[in-house]
């Protein structure tokens, strides 16, 4: 695929534009890690999907979990849009694993509807708007915030990288081909 000077890379990458504005570039930046964050759940089972891979109990599906829950608090939350109701205590950490009752499918489609959220007030607000998490002692900008999330979703999204290499040997940060 050939480049046109706005997209991604010549393979056909989805990353950031090459000439796009800055709230372009941060936005593909976003959505290029949360797509390798659903990536990594294609063709597992549901034990798979959220078997603890590590001491402290991490699962690829309580991953997912716990970036729709900041989705939510960052974008929406900060800003003071309405945030769905939630049926766990992410102050409390419940938002890092997934419950005996949750399915993939639920959990995906939280994370769906976090990221439809949290993509209106990336539209709807100037990169300078400024929000207060209920967590900080601080007002930040919606650049800072796309930044923070960019960041915190590339993390996660390593960390599922390596269980799910572990899972069943599937590694990288994009699909194959």
């Amino acid at each position: 695929m050939a480049n046109d000077g706005n997209t991604g890379a010549d393979n056909g990458d989805t990353g950031p534009p090459y000439h796009g504005d800055e709230k372009a570039t941060l936005r593909a930046s976003l959505d290029r890690v949360r797509d390798a964050v659903l990536w990594k759940l294609d063709g597992l089972d549901e034990e798979q999907a959220r078997r603890p891979m590590t001491p402290s109990g991490t699962s690829l599906l309580g991953l997912v979990k716990h970036l729709a829950s900041v989705e939510y608090g960052y974008f929406v939350e900060s800003y003071g849009r309405e945030v769905e109701p939630l049926w766990f205590d992410a102050y409390q950490g419940e938002d890092m694993a997934a419950g005996p009752d949750e399915t993939t499918e639920q959990i995906v489609a939280f994370y769906g509807r976090a990221r439809a959220a949290a993509d209106r007030t990336i539209a709807e607000l100037p990169l300078d708007a400024v929000g207060r998490p209920p967590w900080r002692e601080h007002s930040v900008s919606l650049r800072w915030v796309l930044v923070e999330l960019i960041e915190e979703t590339a993390r996660h999204a390593g960390h599922m990288d390596i269980v799910r290499e572990l899972i069943d040997g599937a590694a990288g940060d994009h699909r194959p081909g």
